[in-house]
């Protein structure tokens, strides 16, 4: 019959349409910052078309996805309690909303995949407290008084809105200070660990770790202490690499294996001057059965302190925890340093997450402690209200968060002098670069990945992130 045989050509042809749809390439996808004049803020802009011209510019990024390196946990903020007091005093309709925006993938929503929390207070809270503190001259061994208390007012209520939004959402948990009946100084501020509350404390951790599981929040990871050799902070302690190296080896480790506690204990969380300490703590086999990685910070030292760890202990984790950015910031300035030496320069250095610090604060920096709270911190985002203005760091995370999802691998590119970049493979096959204009000038540049090409040009102090 004849119409059979029609019907069997369309068949044919729709099909060839579809092979032919599927094998073109869409161009790549590609978001835009212009830092320079803030004339773009993390916008998608027009697909830019591809070839496979095999001519390659000096002025070229070459992406080798053959050669793979660390798995990426994800990018973030840290919550502080004062992040968490001014997201609970929105209406719930602006709060839901921006949590979408923060924690949602879809659309223009910015993919925030992994949070740092304080255990206890930081110095971004309105006072310090612990989860035992006790009148003068009363201790506790048996922390029979342990409760999260002014965390339910406001942190956990947050993390459980945000869980609802991000299931997956990993957590990173970080004391400044444990109770001061524990401390040499009776104080939140400063002092060092009592010796013979080595294994109170670890209980402590354990206790954190089961009461936040209690409320449906899992703990990821804890750091063993905040910047643990700043103890002018409030709160803070003072713990050499010995006295950690101890706390974990004989302590904090059993006590999590002990009570079937899968939390990664990472080491140090401290600036980029001093590889020696969690190296000293890695080189200690007991101690280092124990420790999943190092956490670092970049208030002193250079990024490829990370490296130097790696080089001695490349079957540990490496994560950046912290970088403050000062109010009332500077997007010209701000965002290319931060994109510079951490989105790209960290995870070059085998980072697994970059956390800046941290996710919100009103519009006078409050709350923060007295006696050493950060007055100039400020936040990715300012709340006043149920108004929210995005600063720097909300754009330097937006621009690797969205795109570099958990389970992402890093890959080769070459290094080109005023354009640092780095790329990553995702879950999902995608090719993920992202690019900063490191000079006082536009740049056009070509960029090549396999047998794909392009031709991209950015202002100067511009950040792109392309997707291909």
């Amino acid at each position: 019959m004849i119409v059979p045989k029609i019907l069997a050509r369309l068949n044919t042809a729709f099909l060839t349409i579809l092979t032919l749809l599927s094998c073109s390439s869409p161009g790549v996808e590609n978001w835009l910052t212009n830092t320079h004049d803030g004339s773009v803020l993390f916008e998608k802009q027009p697909a830019i078309s591809v070839d496979t011209g095999n001519g390659i510019s000096t002025r070229s990024i070459q992406i080798d996805g053959g050669h793979r390196y660390q798995s990426i946990d994800g990018f973030g903020f840290t919550l502080t309690g004062g992040s968490a007091y001014h997201l609970m005093r929105m209406s719930s309709d602006a709060r839901t909303s921006l949590l979408q925006e923060l924690f949602g993938t879809e659309g223009t929503s910015i993919g925030v995949s992994y949070l740092r929390v304080s255990i206890g207070a930081s110095d971004l809270n309105a006072f310090p407290f612990s989860y035992n503190d006790l009148p003068e001259d009363r201790t506790d061994p048996e922390l029979t008084q342990f409760d999260l208390g002014p965390d339910r007012d406001d942190v956990i209520p947050i993390l459980k809105e945000i869980l609802a939004i991000y299931p997956e959402l990993k957590i990173m948990g970080s004391p400044w200070s444990p109770p001061k009946w524990m401390k040499t100084t009776n104080d939140t501020r400063g002092g060092s660990l009592k010796p013979e509350y080595y294994p109170t404390y670890a209980n402590y951790f354990v206790r954190y770790i089961e009461q936040m599981r209690a409320e449906g929040i899992r703990i990821d990871a804890v750091t063993v202490q905040n910047e643990p050799l700043h103890p002018g902070n409030n709160p803070s302690l003072l713990m050499l690499a010995d006295e950690m190296g101890e706390f974990v080896k004989n302590h904090l480790g059993p006590a999590f294996e002990q009570a079937g506690i899968d939390t990664k204990i990472i080491i140090y969380d401290h600036n980029c001057d001093r590889p020696d300490y969690p190296i000293s703590i890695l080189d200690d086999p007991d101690a280092k059965r124990y420790v999943a990685g190092s956490a670092f910070h970049l208030y002193g030292g250079t990024i490829d302190a990370l490296s130097t760890v790696h080089e001695k202990h490349p079957d540990r984790e490496l994560h950046f925890t912290e970088q403050w950015m000062g109010a009332p910031g500077d997007l010209s300035t701000d965002m290319p340093y931060h994109t510079k030496q951490l989105t790209i320069g960290a995870t070059r250095n085998w980072s697994r997450t970059v956390l800046e610090w941290n996710l919100a604060n009103g519009p006078d920096h409050k709350p923060h402690t007295d006696r050493g709270g950060c007055d100039r911190c400020l936040g990715g985002i300012t709340i006043d209200g149920d108004e929210v203005i995005r600063n720097p760091a909300y754009y330097v995370v937006a621009h690797a968060a969205k795109f570099v999802r958990p389970g992402s691998l890093r890959i080769a590119s070459n290094e080109i002098d005023g354009l640092p970049n780095v790329a990553f493979v995702t879950p999902k096959g995608d090719t993920v670069l992202i690019v900063l204009n490191d000079r006082n000038a536009t740049q056009t540049f070509y960029v090549k990945n396999g047998e794909q090409q392009f031709e991209a040009t950015l202002q100067q102090g511009a950040v792109a992130t392309y997707i291909f």
